[in-house]
């Protein structure tokens, strides 16, 4: 005897909207962020977005000390392009004092930003990659980024937390080996992007957890404020160092990577291509390098050399003048932009003509991005949070207000 089918009227089942905290705790979370969500299922019906405590207090921090003495605090904004960071507070600087740097300073300053996009973006994929399962990529960009990461130590003297920007110019100059070395590392890296492309591009699972989720339209991009490879991914041509260009990013040539959609995938794209962009920028930097001084001759702003302070009275109160009481920068107050690993990284500076900065204020480009991340996952499923917010490429010191 045959049992009768009995058909389920899947449209009229009773929904339960479960309300669920994901995070701070969650390992994909920075131990900061909080979403808040409403679920249908697993169908995220609405998400509030709690970016968390810090508490580092970057600007109240940096108008308890002298003006040189913040450049240590920009450093921990974007640790993962702590380079960016110092070159873009102390051009603020150089605006209110309005001194120019010398033309190798300005090579050495676009050939460290751009080391530091390299860096950024390889952490960026690379952990997205390993938080969809495809650990193997991910160790590749790791590898990749090491080598960035020993280019910058051997530079700077230090891997994250460098330092080495100056107001008027640069700690020091680089290391007779450097072109080589970058040379070098710039041919291995290449060949890793190619093994990452053909372990990602045509591998199903990766594209179906990327493409077409987390969309988000050219308009909402814009009436959001979003910059940088997400606003880029949808479709918008904005980029700083070639709508507002600073430094000698003017003299190079390279492209601005654009998307279509607006989805994770094209987020993805838009920082590997971006990779490739910024290593011919450094290339051309290279060739192209000009000889003479990383620093303004003005004693105002400048240290004197050690070897006038180890043997002259005037050098030796130079020094601890500048030290002691800071330079004094004139009167006013400026707002200046450099194209970040994540966007627009912009610095608001008040002086009050003392030693130390009257007001400071950072425009984070990942804290703007979370703003609008409710629109991007709202009408997708749970397990597509991850993957959403690894392309904001949210970071935790550069988020924290």
């Amino acid at each position: 005897m045959s049992v009768p089918e009995t058909k389920i009227d899947t449209k009229n089942l009773p929904a339960e909207i479960m309300e669920l905290q994901m995070g701070p705790s969650h390992p994909a979370t920075h131990g900061t962020i909080k979403f808040n969500l409403r679920l249908e299922g697993e169908k995220v019906l609405d998400c509030d977005v709690e970016v968390g405590y810090l508490h580092r207090g970057f600007a109240k921090s940096c108008e308890q000390v002298t003006w040189t003495q913040v450049i240590p605090y920009t450093d921990r904004l974007n640790y993962a392009s702590p380079l960016i960071n110092n070159v873009g507070y102390a051009m603020a600087v150089e605006k209110l004092i309005g001194a120019e740097t010398p033309p190798r300073c300005q090579y050495i300053r676009v050939i460290v930003s751009e080391l530091s996009r390299i860096f950024d973006h390889l952490t960026c994929c690379g952990m997205a990659s390993s938080e969809l399962g495809a650990i193997t990529a991910g160790f590749y960009m790791i590898e990749a980024r090491e080598m960035i990461m020993r280019i910058i130590e051997n530079l700077t003297g230090a891997r994250l937390t460098v330092t080495y920007v100056r107001i008027g110019g640069l700690k020091h100059d680089l290391p007779q080996d450097f072109a080589d070395s970058v040379n070098r590392t710039f041919k291995i890296i290449r060949k890793l992007l190619d093994d990452c492309d053909r372990l990602l591009s045509r591998n199903r699972i990766f594209i179906d957890r990327m493409s077409n989720i987390g969309v988000i339209s050219k308009e909402k991009a814009i009436s959001y404020s979003l910059t940088g490879p997400i606003l880029r991914a949808s479709g918008v041509n904005y980029d700083v160092r070639k709508t507002n260009p600073y430094l000698v990013y003017d003299q190079f040539d390279f492209d601005v990577p654009l998307g279509t959609k607006g989805d994770n995938y094209d987020r993805f794209v838009c920082r590997i291509q971006e990779i490739e962009q910024s290593m011919k920028i450094v290339e051309q930097a290279l060739k192209s390098l000009p000889v003479g001084p990383v620093w303004i001759e003005d004693p105002r702003f400048v240290l004197p050399d050690k070897e006038k302070v180890y043997n002259s009275i005037e050098g030796l109160m130079h020094h601890f003048k500048i030290i002691m009481e800071g330079i004094h920068v004139p009167p006013g107050e400026t707002y200046f932009a450099v194209e970040g690993g994540n966007g627009e990284l912009g610095f608001y500076l008040v002086s009050d003509g003392a030693g130390r900065p009257y007001r400071v204020r950072v425009r984070p480009p990942c804290f703007i991005a979370m703003g609008a991340f409710h629109e991007m996952i709202e009408g997708y499923l749970l397990a597509d949070i991850v993957p959403t917010f690894g392309m904001i490429n949210m970071i935790g010191g550069e988020c924290d207000r």
